[in-house]
């Protein structure tokens, strides 16, 4: 996907049943207008991506998983495998802070897990971020570094194109305590210069890269406008479907700038 498109990801986390879901797509398909500069992906509960899959314009919106198991199929009782969702979603979170410090999901369960959305054709999502503890300490390029070589291991370039990374410092999910642009700046053209070392150049050029943490309907615009940021991944703002429709609208206008400045 060309980086003049900005990327929009909504992730609803433990939130809206089935029906609400339903009532909340509806809702969205109303206030969220279509732009050819702007994908808009919805990840709402994997109970409810069945449903939306049937119910969702695949032009204005498409689809993510939250989570999902690394392997096919098998004996592990309660999963779901991105086999299983192929089809139904076209994107996939992985290393999400939540996964990784809530239930101490480990470098090598996202490692597998980014290698299985990519044979099942779905787009994972790498998100990574250091925490506060770790940011004091000056770890954060650390941090980004270890957490890339860990979730990206075997991936060659060609499928590193297909892959979007997301900044997500885990200091400010949910605690008010926003990233500057300059943080964002930073980290991002770390993210950038360790993709360049791994697989060169142009491979490395064409990774989207988004940020998230705490983004609001009034900070969105901020990190649009960073150069260095091909879009965002929201949180508490999702669920405001008048937030998320102007969210959106922020990202179309950030591109229409962009082109009348080139």
């Amino acid at each position: 996907m060309a980086r003049d498109k900005k990327l929009i990801i909504g992730n609803w986390k433990m939130n809206l049943g089935v029906h609400e879901s339903s009532l909340y797509v509806h809702k969205l398909e109303k206030l969220v207008k279509v732009h050819r500069s702007v994908e808009v992906v919805l990840a709402p509960t994997m109970l409810a991506l069945q449903t939306l899959s049937v119910q969702v314009q695949y032009r204005q919106f498409k689809l993510a998983a939250q989570n999902f198991y690394w392997r096919d199929h098998g004996a592990f009782t309660g999963e779901v495998s991105a086999s299983q969702l192929r089809g139904i979603v076209q994107y996939g979170l992985v290393g999400h802070s939540e996964r990784r410090h809530v239930f101490h999901e480990s470098d090598k369960d996202t490692r597998a897990k980014v290698q299985a959305a990519i044979r099942n054709q779905i787009r994972p999502v790498l998100c990574v971020g250091e925490t506060a503890s770790e940011r004091a300490a000056g770890e954060t390029q650390d941090i980004i570094h270890d957490q890339l070589i860990g979730g990206l291991a075997n991936i060659t370039s060609e499928e590193l194109e297909t892959i979007v990374i997301a900044y997500e410092p885990v200091w400010a999910i949910g605690t008010g305590n926003n990233a500057t642009p300059a943080d964002v700046v930073s980290a991002v053209r770390s993210i950038r210069s360790q993709l360049k070392h791994l697989y060169g150049a142009r491979a490395a050029g064409e990774v989207q890269v988004l940020y998230g943490g705490s983004v609001t309907e009034q900070s969105a615009a901020d990190y649009l406008a960073i150069d260095e940021v091909d879009g965002l991944l929201i949180g508490g703002a999702s669920l405001d479907a008048n937030a998320f429709a102007n969210i959106v609208e922020k990202a179309h206008a950030s591109v229409k700038r962009n082109k009348e400045n080139d």
